[in-house]
């Protein structure tokens, strides 16, 4: 087994690095009460994390990134882009062939919200929407009705929404995340793609009956080393889940590229199964 020669990935979680990259999480530091989050750790799920990848400083961090890419065999990574983020904006504008956006949503934003993502759409092309309903302040669980605008205009976009479910690894309440709400959201909004992110864990089991029942619903490898992919994830991509189950990493946020790679070559997927996992679901479910 292993992943055929020559086959490239598209990496559907892969971030721009900067000087200071743990800024990127002080969104998060209103909802950390414990004094190790808070005071130790470079990024809030480091103890789940022993390799954080340390890229050091470059002089241009989208070439930087280019080269890690080139290296591993990724033709295309998802990077996510805000109102700022000066390099992830130039590496689209100028590597579209290598780079595509999504925007981070919060509904608690209300409508302003709605406008935001309509914004980035506009101005970047962005492919998809991404969420952390665990991440927000306050949180608000997956199927809360302040989502139900965003999923709207998804649907109206025509681009899915990532969506991080199961128990989160910063140290915050896990209840918003509840794989179970997913159902709701899939049955209100049967043409909304919905694409999970960060493993599922502990109901992966049902993750997938979830997918067997709704057909817009999809599952992404993000933040799991694949030594550590699921079980039932792996049974589920070499059967009727071929079509469902596709790649996403975590660099430079909690996975080295080299590990993820070196880690892949053991994944038993079925040798019918690596192209669909490693790029045709993606860039199917992306419009890419």
């Amino acid at each position: 087994m292993g992943i055929p020669a020559g086959l490239r990935a598209v990496d559907l979680m892969l971030q721009i690095p900067s000087d200071d990259f743990s800024a990127k999480y002080e969104f998060l530091k209103p909802l950390l009460l414990d004094r190790e989050s808070r005071e130790t750790f470079r990024f809030p799920a480091q103890y789940m994390f022993k390799d954080v990848p340390k890229t050091g400083q470059s002089p241009d961090y989208v070439r930087f990134t280019l080269d890690q890419m080139d290296e591993h065999g990724i033709e295309r990574a998802m990077i996510g882009v805000g109102i700022g983020d000066a390099d992830a904006r130039r590496a689209l504008k100028e590597h579209p062939d290598r780079f595509f956006g999504s925007f981070e949503v919060n509904p608690n934003r209300a409508m302003d919200g709605v406008r935001d993502l309509v914004r980035v759409h506009e101005e970047l092309g962005i492919k998809a929407a991404t969420a952390f309903p665990a991440g927000l302040c306050p949180q608000v669980p997956i199927n809360d009705k302040k989502f139900y605008p965003l999923y709207a205009k998804c649907v109206e976009l025509d681009i899915p929404i990532c969506i991080c479910a199961g128990v989160p690894g910063p140290r915050v309440p896990m209840g918003a995340q509840d794989v179970a709400l997913l159902d709701e959201v899939c049955w209100f909004f049967p043409d909304l793609r919905i694409v999970t992110r960060h493993g599922c864990e502990p109901w992966t089991d049902l993750a997938v009956k979830l997918m067997l029942k709704w057909p817009n619903l999809y599952y992404s490898t993000s933040a799991f080393a694949p030594r550590h992919y699921p079980k039932a994830i792996i049974d589920y991509a070499n059967t009727r889940g071929a079509d469902k189950v596709m790649y996403a990493g975590y660099f430079p946020m909690g996975l080295s590229l080299e590990r993820i790679f070196k880690e892949l070559a053991d994944v038993p997927l079925r040798a019918e199964v690596w192209p669909k996992f490693l790029r045709e679901n993606a860039a199917r479910v992306f419009k890419l």
